[in-house]
């Protein structure tokens, strides 16, 4: 089983430039700076909940809005992340999590198929949280499924106030990743999957 699992993605467009460095195997050190300060927050999350090293220096078109920026950052996360699984021998291949922040409490469950696909039922409150644009929760993580092979869900089950909502489900979706991306001691290092392989992403334009 590959002990080193890390990656290294820099997207370039004439939008974005993005720099991401990935560390499946790390203890939580986030080093992340997006330009968006709330995406670096939740980002913090991840890496934190997730014990992920994430590295991310990102720069972007933001005097315009954080929409690509955002996404593009996902779109790299995800990359980084299919390219540090590889071919995913010895993990568990599913997690799930439930995560409580106050009064909100959102379901996350996931499966590094191979398979690209987003069940989104988050109902936030508000447009905003501070200058970010609630609906780019959903974007971000689109952008991550399409480019990591991804199948993923994500439920709402409580939860009045915007920012909880939103924090309580990347912490979902950090310890949900976490159990997924983990080594199976009984596996032995095989692919989990009775077929026998796991389709690999490929990538977003």
């Amino acid at each position: 089983m590959n002990s080193f699992r890390q990656s290294e993605v820099h997207r370039i467009t004439g939008e974005t430039n993005v720099l991401i460095r990935l560390d499946l195997d790390g203890n939580g050190k986030p080093n992340i700076s997006t330009g968006v300060a709330f995406l670096d927050h939740m980002i913090h999350q991840i890496s934190s909940h997730g014990l992920l090293d994430i590295e991310i220096r990102a720069t972007g078109d933001t005097h315009i809005d954080d929409h690509h920026t955002n996404e593009d950052v996902g779109i790299a996360f995800g990359q980084a992340l299919s390219k540090a699984l590889g071919d995913c021998k010895g993990i568990n291949r599913f997690g799930h999590f439930v995560a409580p922040l106050d009064e909100a409490l959102v379901q996350v469950v996931l499966d590094c198929s191979g398979r690209p696909h987003l069940s989104y039922e988050l109902n936030i409150p508000s447009q905003k949280i501070g200058t970010y644009d609630t609906e780019l929760v959903k974007e971000f993580f689109s952008a991550v499924v399409n480019n990591s092979g991804m199948t993923l869900h994500i439920r709402q089950l409580a939860g009045t106030n915007s920012h909880h909502i939103v924090e309580a489900c990347f912490k979902a979706f950090a310890r949900a990743l976490r159990m997924a991306t983990e080594f199976d001691a009984r596996r032995s290092g095989s692919v989990p999957s009775s077929k026998g392989v796991l389709e690999q992403a490929g990538t977003q334009a």
